[in-house]
């Protein structure tokens, strides 16, 4: 009688495991108190134990990501994936651990997630176009590296915020349609040569990035923007109202794909108990529905 409780209970674990990566995402992860314009601070205090698998895309030391997986994953489970690129204006200051908490939620809802880390201004070989083409790498290391693991290279997306969301939809342009289901840029920078006339200090770090100002360098200014460039079909911007770090602008005149989020702050998108977030997963939700 006892071996055939277990063997019951065992069954309707393996059961429900099966059955994991269903669970419609906006049923799991809305918000119960939602919050808005979250502090950069704020974002450490939502993260938990870090159980990544950390994979180096190439030989340099900064050309790694973390994979996080969904919990209770069976052997045949296959998961879409999300390739995720950290903001930061650019700089080496800032890195991928202040998005640890946006891809543990976002791994909690039922998809993968592979957070790049790449080299940016004051690392060797950061900067323009080097960041550019770490990215590049790292997407390309996802779509073709990691079939041992339990993801669906079928269904893959990218993401990036602020700076990070920049060179996401640079990288993306570059991959045919049926390879990526969605696209989208959070609070995205898409107008260099715009963005650097401003005087925020991440706006003043533009220069840093591309190696001189936009009259020195107009041609790099216009290659690094999104804006006016052919982008991937699924491309999609969403935008807060009551950012102010990446103005508004940037997403409403980019000519764009584009969706703003009322008072939605900078780094709202990062905080699992935002609407913004929530209105990021259920779009990501909906394209790899399709």
């Amino acid at each position: 009688m006892i071996k055939k409780l277990i063997l019951l209970k065992l069954a309707l674990l393996l059961s429900a495991c099966s059955h994991i990566a269903t669970v419609p995402l906006t049923d799991k992860v809305l918000p119960t108190s939602p919050v808005s314009n979250v502090s950069y601070a704020s974002l450490a205090t939502q993260a938990g134990a870090d159980n990544s698998i950390t994979l180096h895309y190439g030989s340099e030391p900064l050309q790694f990501g973390r994979l996080y997986l969904p919990a209770m994953l069976t052997k045949d489970s296959k998961v879409p994936l999300l390739v995720f690129i950290h903001g930061g204006c650019w700089l080496n200051a800032y890195d991928l651990n202040h998005s640890t908490a946006f891809s543990q939620a976002v791994a909690n809802a039922g998809i993968a997630v592979w957070s790049v880390e790449y080299r940016r201004v004051g690392d060797s070989g950061g900067g323009w176009p080097g960041s550019y083409h770490d990215v590049h790498k790292a997407l390309q290391f996802a779509q073709y590296q990691l079939s041992s693991y339990p993801v669906d290279q079928r269904k893959l997306a990218i993401a990036g915020h602020s700076a990070g969301g920049q060179l996401a939809l640079l990288a993306a342009a570059n991959v045919a349609a049926e390879e990526l289901r969605a696209v989208i840029g959070l609070a995205a920078i898409t107008d260099l040569t715009l963005y650097a006339a401003g005087n925020n200090s991440c706006q003043r770090a533009t220069s840093a990035f591309i190696g001189g100002s936009a009259a020195e360098f107009p041609g790099r200014y216009k290659l690094a923007s999104p804006q006016g460039q052919r982008l991937h079909p699924s491309t999609l911007l969403l935008h807060g109202s009551s950012d102010r770090i990446v103005p508004l602008r940037q997403a409403s005149e980019s000519g764009i794909n584009n969706q703003i989020i009322d008072d939605a702050g900078h780094f709202d998108w990062l905080h699992p108990q935002t609407q913004a977030f929530a209105q990021f997963l259920q779009k990501l939700q909906e394209q790899f529905a399709k």
